[in-house]
């Protein structure tokens, strides 16, 4: 089967983009793969993200959900300043009833009352199931991702029981098969999840049965020209994920930390010769020896979205069809044409998102917020995800109160997985099950599906949504 299910296969009639020529470097090496290892990182940062309170869960786990237990009995504690004071979602404020008719329901049910431990965190995203609302976001061919912390955070989410996406560039940037019989970074992830899982069964938040979890495989432009998803869905070694049920495939369209901008990673010149007949490589960052690497963000309109949903379905029918979105301003109007051409999920990742390389003028100024986001597309009865900026339980409820149905983990994963490689992630989402129990509890309700707009109190804010736009196939009213 071969199908080029991405506008990318355009490109075969137009040629790539140009390149400008690294500085010199020794000739490439005839194979497009690594089979070197990666070396592990020195040390993973995360500028303006709470990249110290995530360290802190993934040592101590939900202990870190509480102040620490040295103040106790020593120090008053009462509200603070919190968050990002710019974000929206996270000055918003979960607002519990007096009365709560649902708590009795509960009540009613259990012959007791309800406890915080009573509530459920099962959840279906976009033909998946997880033990609590909760995936790992993509990051792809980034160096901060590389083949160690990679796979670690792929073994830690099977463990988990939550969906892992694999992310853009992996394969046109390191190979599908690495020489010498190792692992590609692609398949060594998949490998690690298939490992972690053992039979695909979750532990984190109660049990719920051994079908949980899965991975998702995202495919960009220039992933198309390689044909990632055909190799990956003929592929013996994700045969377990599809007989299961558990293999979904994610169009990119765009990304929360440069909307309208495709990929973008740093290389040394060696390594951009490799790839400089697919990307456009350029000496832009004023080191000898590193070169910017630039995919191409992709071309859409409403019906070339809609074919290349309906292209997915057809082609790869035993696998789920995720659509990725950027933050644009008619993103509602987007996830509307996905849903309706058949995406079983609906992702929006918000301009707070990112883990990988980004210019600096896209991280403060480019795209709408995640809230602002939620805001459009609104409360759905099909599955709409949500990423940019989670890593604690208060931001997740938030997002789901007002309509995601789950929110990816990107930066959070992968610094927990870097503080601990074995129980990082695990620890950081068992604190976050902990605080969505509590915090879903105390709204008086006993399912986190159950969440709904009346449960959060938004800032005020000056933006609208746009008009929705007239179908093309639907005639304008005269006049």
């Amino acid at each position: 089967m071969t199908a080029r299910t991405r506008t990318g296969a355009s490109r075969s009639a137009t040629g790539p983009p140009p390149a400008a020529a690294p500085p010199p470097a020794p000739a490439a090496p005839a194979t497009t793969s690594r089979a070197e290892p990666y070396a592990p990182l020195p040390g993973l940062g995360a500028d303006g993200f709470p990249e110290g309170q995530v360290r802190r869960r993934a040592r101590e786990g939900t202990a870190a959900v509480f102040p620490p237990l040295d103040g106790y009995g020593t120090t008053l504690y009462g509200a603070g300043a919190r968050g990002d004071a710019d974000d929206v979602l996270d000055r918003a404020r979960i607002v519990p009833p007096v009365f709560m008719p649902e708590r009795l329901a509960k009540l009613i049910e259990l012959g007791r009352e309800p406890h915080y431990a009573d509530v459920r965190l099962d959840t279906e995203l976009g033909g998946l199931r997880a033990p609590l609302p909760l995936f790992v976001s993509a990051f792809g061919s980034t160096e901060a991702a590389g083949r160690e912390l990679g796979e670690a955070v792929a073994r830690q989410a099977a463990r988990a029981g939550l969906p892992l996406v694999i992310g853009e560039n992996v394969v046109p940037v390191n190979g599908y098969r690495a020489a010498a019989g190792a692992l590609s970074p692609l398949l060594g992830r998949v490998g690690a999840y298939l490992e972690g899982a053992g039979d695909l069964a979750g532990d984190v938040g109660g049990a719920v049965g051994g079908d949980v979890g899965g991975v998702v495989v995202q495919q960009s432009t220039e992933d198309a020209d390689r044909e990632v998803w055909n190799l990956v869905y003929s592929d013996t070694a994700t045969q377990p994920l599809l007989a299961t049920g558990r293999l979904a495939f994610e169009l990119k369209v765009g990304q929360g930390a440069k909307p309208g901008l495709g990929g973008m990673t740093v290389l040394d010149a060696h390594d951009g010769l490799r790839v400089a007949e697919q990307y456009r490589v350029e000496p832009l960052l004023g080191e000898r020896g590193r070169v910017l690497r630039s995919g191409v963000p992709g071309t859409f309109t409403e019906e070339i979205l809609r074919q290349q949903v309906r292209l997915m379905r057809n082609n790869f029918p035993r696998a789920r069809v995720w659509v990725k979105l950027h933050p644009g301003r008619d993103v509602a109007r987007a996830a509307a044409v996905a849903w309706e051409a058949g995406a079983d999920a609906v992702l929006v990742d918000g301009a707070e998102g990112g883990t990988g390389w980004a210019p600096t003028a896209f991280l403060g100024h480019v795209g709408l917020p995640l809230v602002e986001c939620l805001r459009a597309v609104g409360r759905t009865p099909h599955c709409l995800l949500a990423t940019g900026r989670m890593w604690e339980g208060a931001r997740i409820v938030k997002a789901l109160a007002l309509g995601a149905r789950a929110a990816g983990l990107g930066r959070a994963a992968l610094v927990a997985a870097d503080e601990d490689r074995d129980r990082g992630l695990l620890r950081l989402v068992e604190s976050i099950a902990l605080e969505l129990r509590l915090l879903v509890s105390a709204l008086g309700k006993y399912a986190v599906g159950d969440l709904g707009h009346e449960d959060v109190l938004l800032p005020t804010s000056p933006w609208q949504p746009p008009v929705p736009l007239v179908p093309p196939e639907q005639p304008v009213p005269p006049g």
